[in-house]
């Protein structure tokens, strides 16, 4: 069983920035898929970014790409979202997944992802 922890969260200004962390109990961390989704009020749960299991590789909504980053540290068995230039619209509630131990394709569909955290509230104010 893999639990995820999100941090960071909070309450910015637009065109601020926040550092988003997901802790993962278990070994398995360094050979799964992690993600980021969000949802925001009234709306779908919808794909931010993914990370492959060295980091190597990633994957990003094209509304985020260019001011969000990913990036894991597998010896700390975290995975963080590093957010730049936030706007408004990227107020939601925030949440970190992992893909079942050894799968390879980094998927935006959260059906795909098989543990998820608690989520933590990002709101940027205008």
């Amino acid at each position: 069983q893999v639990q995820l922890v999100e941090s960071g969260g909070g309450l910015v200004q637009a065109g601020g920035s926040l550092r988003l962390s997901c802790a993962a109990s278990g070994r398995t961390f360094s050979r799964s898929i992690m993600g980021w989704f969000r949802q925001a009020p009234g709306k779908e749960r919808e794909f931010v970014s993914a990370i492959s299991w060295s980091g190597g590789s990633t994957y990003y909504a094209d509304s985020v790409k260019g001011r969000f980053t990913i990036s894991r540290d597998n010896d700390k068995n975290t995975v963080y979202l590093q957010m730049n230039s936030l706007k408004p619209e990227d107020t939601a509630v925030y949440y970190c997944a992992s893909r079942r131990l050894y799968s390879a394709v980094l998927s935006t569909t959260a059906s795909n992802y098989d543990y998820w955290g608690q989520g933590t509230q990002v709101t940027v104010s205008s």
